[in-house]
């Protein structure tokens, strides 16, 4: 039998009125799809627990949300960007699937889970940005070929760390700021130091 946690009971009492069938509603079809299911909160909001995080809701002040932790590999998408979770904005129960199909959702979820099935990473459209090699440009490289200590530096880094420095120089906009970003990298490098090392 599964765990029911009062901090959900308490959840759903201070919900908006609207939101309190929703999520009485979808946390009936969770206990029912997969009965050895743990109720916890994640990030102050219920979440279900089987073989690790498994689902989620939430209530808003003019929705609710219902969030399946690998949904994209469910419903294909990972659907309405408007709301969090694959469908949308809740304003009642009639905007969920049917119970048969919600349940199904959720099983499909949990044999994920006991799988151990991992949710591909997808990049967000416009956060990709092309990886710059690891091969310095020709203004660093010359710099580095007057500099021993900081040629010595740059070729022990990983090719991460000297993409840190190739990126600031490369990025200037203005060709005094890439001159100035040169001899402060080459500075840096002599004394052994990351781009970052600050915050190492």
């Amino acid at each position: 039998m599964g765990k029911r946690d009062p901090r959900i009971d308490a959840y759903i009492e201070k919900s908006a009125e609207f939101a309190k069938p929703i999520l009485a509603y979808i946390r009936e079809v969770v206990h029912a799809a997969v009965p050895e299911v743990e109720e916890t909160l994640k990030w102050s909001m219920p979440a279900f627990m089987h073989n690790g995080i498994l689902c989620g809701m939430a209530a808003f002040k003019q929705h609710a949300a219902f969030n399946l932790w690998k949904g994209s590999l469910i419903v294909g998408s990972d659907g309405d960007r408007e709301a969090m979770g694959q469908f949308g904005r809740i304003k009642s129960v009639s905007d969920l699937p049917a119970k048969r199909v919600l349940a199904g959702y959720i099983r499909q979820a949990a044999a994920l889970n006991a799988a151990g099935v991992k949710t591909p990473k997808v990049r967000k459209p416009g956060l990709a940005r092309k990886r710059v090699p690891a091969t310095p440009p020709a203004d660093l490289a010359a710099a580095l070929k007057k500099n021993a200590r900081a040629r010595a530096t740059f070729e022990g880094f990983s090719p991460s760390h000297k993409r840190e420095y190739i990126e600031w120089i490369v990025e200037a906009k203005r060709d005094e700021t890439r001159q100035r970003r040169l001899g402060q990298a080459i500075e840096m490098l002599a004394e052994g130091k990351t781009r970052n090392w600050k915050y190492s």
